[in-house]
């Protein structure tokens, strides 16, 4: 079974379709987990129409985003768990499908693949390609990771390894896919293929002080983790995000 965690706070204008991407998968066995902060704009009625699609349903205080995530991790029940945002689809109704192959195929720990930034009012016009391709150790010293809501990883690394960090405000996917990838070395394997769509928009990159918060982020979780590098390597990330911006994946 592939666990999928949706954390939500006043997010009732793009619920219904992430409710309606994970119900619409080719893959029977989903559990589709969602961990609500207390929404106070119609969210949880959203919710409420499709329950018959949903496994659980928290809705509570948190303290943020990576303690969301934690909340819906530990009930996960699925061999492998993934992470939808709210305000993200999955690219079509077979990636959970495709997901789930590879697992089997290659026997990794975990997988990631591509995914692509759209227009929040025009799901079908994308603004950028996010390519996970290439992927290396060494690339994380510049700030860069394999696209984290591509990335699906077995429960049992959670649990030995450990969740996010809440101490981290925007970096905590990023420091925790180093601490898996590089330094506890878990297994991997890149699906060449899109699997996400994601509206633009968030919390990493909606601003020059959200960013300067991130990069710094960066350089921590590198430190945390034995990966020297500094804050101008990180800033050349963006040079590969310019070219993203025009180039399709192949």
């Amino acid at each position: 079974m592939i666990s999928i965690i949706t954390v939500t706070y006043n997010a009732a204008a793009t619920i219904e379709t992430t409710i309606c991407s994970v119900a619409s998968q080719s893959y029977s066995y989903v559990e589709h987990i969602i961990i609500d902060g207390g929404s106070t704009d119609g969210t949880l009625d959203v919710v409420a129409r499709h329950d018959d699609k949903i496994a659980h349903v928290v809705s509570e205080p948190d303290d943020g985003i990576y303690d969301a995530m934690n909340k819906g991790i530990r009930l996960a029940t699925g061999d492998i768990v993934g992470i939808l945002n709210a305000d993200d689809m999955y690219f079509n109704t077979d990636c959970l499908n495709t997901v789930a192959d590879e697992f089997v195929r290659t026997q990794s720990d975990s997988v990631f693949a591509d995914l692509v930034y759209v227009r929040p009012d025009n799901l079908d016009k994308v603004v950028r390609y996010y390519q996970s391709n290439n992927f290396s150790i060494n690339r994380f010293s510049s700030g860069w990771m394999p696209a984290h809501p591509t990335f699906f990883v077995k429960r049992e690394c959670y649990e030995r390894y450990g969740l996010f960090k809440t101490d981290y405000c925007i970096a905590a996917d990023y420091e925790l896919l180093l601490r898996f990838l590089a330094t506890y070395k878990i297994s991997y394997s890149y699906i060449p293929k899109v699997l996400i769509k994601m509206r633009t928009g968030g919390v990493s990159t909606n601003n020059l002080k959200s960013n300067w918060v991130l990069n710094r982020e960066i350089v921590r979780a590198c430190g945390e983790n034995g990966i020297h590098t500094n804050l101008f390597k990180v800033f050349t990330k963006y040079l590969t995000k310019s070219l993203q911006m025009v180039k399709r994946p192949e």
